[in-house]
């Protein structure tokens, strides 16, 4: 397998230093690694494989001869350097939300439609994290079983919104704890022992932006304009790994429970944590730092028999929910 030269836009935020991690764990081919971030970072230091890798400032010139760039730098960043990285000869895997909707654009989850990689024009898209783990669990059943509707509600750590709101979560904690005032600032309310609606715009309808890229985004993925989703999206107070209560309608026919645990036993990178004798179900903790979702709860929908059924998953958000995913993205290129 050829070797390539991959660049990595924004290494130093919490996406970035989980690309690293996860390239070299899963062996990707790497002639040269690339670590490009903003001029407050550049001089960093950072392991790969057992070098040390020195930081750069990213310009312009940062990509003559990549194959490869995977970016987690923000929308602005990747628009500005849209240009310059396809011109350049490079795949974009992009890990914003600035193309996701795009038409030219492919949107992909590698284990729900890896043959969209085929289609791209220099840009890849990673979804947003909870759409990518809510698929884990849902495609699965759909492959078989056509799903009409989805109503989601969404347990969302802080990892979602990086590294300072995962240290804020920290803090919070420990200042709720000692009876210490504390005044958020990287999330809008107080983060430690609470949980708020997704900190994301808020449209008329009432759905904020998270909510409404899993709508959109669902559907692109899926190829299919006409599945309806709902859902709700909430910061809760974890640190890392999102998870997710998901109420699945079908078209026609629906799985056993028994089916559809052995739908998830087979189906690729889902690990099935499903005990009801010992209360046992996926948790954020157990799937923190790796790389399966986990899939359980699985039970019948008792408001909409032969019709429904309710399962619950927990998912890394930098691993599935981003960097692993786009990394993944990058293993079908090549």
């Amino acid at each position: 397998m050829a070797e390539k030269i991959v660049a990595i836009a924004g290494a130093t935020g919490a996406v970035g230093r989980e690309f690293i991690s996860v390239l070299e764990k899963r062996n990707f081919p790497v002639k040269e690694l690339r670590l490009l971030a903003t001029s407050r970072s550049a001089g960093n230091k950072v392991k790969f494989k057992g070098q040390e890798l020195v930081v750069q400032e990213m310009t312009p010139n940062s990509f003559k001869n990549v194959d490869i760039a995977l970016f987690s730098a923000g929308s602005s960043v990747s628009k500005e350097y849209k240009n310059i990285v396809v011109d350049a000869g490079a795949v974009l895997v992009d890990n914003s939300s600035a193309f996701r909707m795009d038409s030219d654009v492919p949107l992909v989850v590698p284990e729900v439609n890896p043959e969209d990689v085929r289609k791209h024009n220099g840009i890849i898209a990673n979804p947003n994290c909870s759409t990518i783990i809510m698929l884990m669990g849902v495609y699965p059943l759909h492959q078989k079983y056509p799903v009409k509707r989805i109503v989601v509600s969404t347990y969302q750590a802080a990892s979602g919104a990086g590294w300072a709101a995962m240290e804020e979560l920290k803090n919070a904690t420990r200042a709720f704890l000692d009876g210490k005032p504390f005044t958020p600032k990287a999330m809008p309310y107080p983060y430690g022992f609470n949980l708020f609606s997704h900190n994301s715009k808020l449209y008329d309808n009432g759905y904020n932006q998270e909510e409404i890229k899993m709508v959109n985004e669902t559907r692109k993925i899926l190829h299919d304009e006409n599945i309806q989703v709902t859902a709700t999206c909430v910061r809760v107070p974890v640190l890392r790994a999102h998870s997710e209560s998901i109420n699945i309608e079908f078209k026609d026919r629906m799985p056993t429970v028994d089916e559809a645990r052995k739908i998830f036993e087979a189906f690729p990178n889902v690990r099935l944590v499903d005990d009801r004798e010992k209360n046992y179900f996926p948790m954020p903790l157990e799937a923190t730092e790796q790389f399966d979702t986990l899939v359980g709860r699985i039970r019948n929908d008792i408001s909409q028999p032969n019709k429904g059924m309710d399962i619950f998953v927990a998912g890394d958000q930098l691993l599935k929910g981003a960097a692993l995913n786009a990394v993944q993205i990058a293993e079908l290129l090549i």
